[in-house]
């Protein structure tokens, strides 16, 4: 099984930084034989056209608010839609996972599953100048994402065996 763990995230806006985090963390494990770690960074471009390689799973990893405690971990499938649309427009310097997927979408076909864990921020950081690091709430859960990663990945595995 082919697995992209793909990290997103701008480490200059405090929390936003989580993905980079949690890709530097994985880095430091063993991980199973077919799973790639990418620290994409701001990249969104290199992501989208990531996605259109012939991955059996793809996992984004970054900050996302949705209103619950700083710190809670989520394990989302989007849906995948149509090509992007001009309220989609991709900045080249920032990264959203649903516009990324959009633009990949619209470039082509996206054949991997997709599942995106967040992680809901505290703290992004001055409006100006921004902040470097994560908050020390959404640092204590970078080992738990990790974790939750890579059971994701098991359960694929172990999905797909069964599925043949």
């Amino acid at each position: 099984m082919k697995v992209l763990i793909a990290c997103v995230g701008n480490i200059f806006l405090g929390d936003d930084g989580f993905g980079v985090e949690v890709a530097r963390s994985l880095s430091q494990r063993q991980l199973p034989e077919g799973v790639s770690v990418k620290d994409y960074g701001i990249r969104g471009f290199d992501l989208a056209y990531a996605l259109l390689d012939p991955w059996d799973l793809v996992i984004i990893v970054d900050a996302l608010s949705r209103g619950e405690v700083a710190g809670t971990l989520y394990a989302i499938e989007p849906e995948l839609h149509g090509p992007a649309s001009a309220d989609t427009a991709l900045n080249p310097h920032g990264m959203d996972p649903v516009r990324v997927l959009s633009l990949a979408a619209s470039m082509g076909t996206i054949s991997a599953q997709v599942l995106v864990v967040g992680c809901e921020p505290c703290d992004f950081g001055d409006e100006l100048e921004g902040r470097m690091g994560l908050s020390s709430p959404i640092q204590g859960v970078v080992e738990a994402a990790c974790d939750m990663i890579l059971d994701l990945v098991a359960n694929a595995v172990r999905f797909q065996t069964v599925e043949r």
